[in-house]
């Protein structure tokens, strides 16, 4: 890592984890020991792993800036907002554990990006295509028709879905909007709800461009936790479900062209739905 200094903008990273400990092995090699000195505290949250994640991270040399927390259960994304409380740089970053590999100081385009553009709320990095990465596979080759190139005071960016691989908010909107969220399941929409509350108080989000990093997500990198399986299946159950309804509103006489006038609902199947691997963004 580079050498610590006070000067300029301080960054908070959050990697959670959860026995996959070959990824995150790579991450904390190939992408947090790339951070500028600008990342004052990273937290790695251990949510209660059951391979070698433990032995693993205390095993690591020390750093002052690294603090390792291991929970005894799979807290899941509710890590976040523990996590987050118990820093206090001026951004927070959240990286996940099976993003593999990322550019020089990938953490100061972050930041420098979201410093020019004080009206949005959230930045993303863009994503390596790799066709074995859920994530990547859906950005380029299944909703690649749903994004845009953008120029905002000299920062390329994509417009469009955004991922949650490695993203940066500021503290001060992060609060302002209501902070992280915690709910019973350890799994659950967590990046897409924080958007919607950023979007709700008029900040926008995009990608960063020229901004790339390797995610490794999905059943070709590792075993897929069963909280997740288990969310993207009653997901899926509750779409099928809403599906039949709207077919069965759009066959009765008028509704239809009512429909298609007033936006009532969103005609069935008219837009993919996400897939169970795919990043929860």
């Amino acid at each position: 890592m580079a050498e610590h200094r006070s000067e300029g903008p301080s960054i908070a990273i959050v990697v959670l984890t959860h026995s996959r400990v070959h990824l995150l092995r790579q991450c904390v090699e190939n992408v947090l020991s790339k951070v500028s000195a600008h990342s004052r505290e990273i937290i790695i949250w251990n949510n209660g792993s059951t391979d070698g994640t433990r032995a693993y991270l205390d095993s690591l040399a020390p750093d002052p800036r690294r603090r390792v927390i291991h929970h005894p259960t799979n807290f899941g994304q509710n890590a976040y907002a523990d996590a987050f409380r118990m820093t206090t740089s001026d951004y927070f970053v959240k990286l996940d554990d099976d993003v593999i590999d990322a550019p020089p100081e990938w953490d100061e385009t972050l930041v420098d990006s979201i410093e020019r553009l004080p009206q949005f709320g959230l930045l993303a990095a863009s994503l390596v295509d790799d066709p074995n990465d859920a994530s990547a596979y859906t950005m380029y080759h299944l909703r690649w028709h749903l994004y845009s190139e953008d120029e905002v005071n000299g920062v390329r960016l994509l417009r469009g879905p955004t991922g949650g691989g490695a993203t940066i908010t500021p503290r001060s909107v992060n609060e302002a909007v209501g902070g992280y969220r915690q709910k019973r399941q350890p799994f659950w929409l967590e990046a897409a709800e924080y958007i919607g509350r950023l979007n709700d108080h008029g900040y926008e989000v995009a990608t960063i461009a020229d901004l790339k990093i390797h995610h490794a997500g999905g059943p070709y990198y590792s075993r897929q936790p069963s909280a997740k399986l288990d969310y993207w299946r009653r997901y899926h159950r509750k779409v099928r479900w809403k599906n039949a309804v709207k077919r069965a509103l759009l066959r009765v006489p008028k509704v239809a062209a009512l429909n298609e006038r007033k936006m009532w609902f969103q005609a069935p199947d008219a837009a993919p739905q996400p897939s169970p691997t795919a990043s929860d963004s």
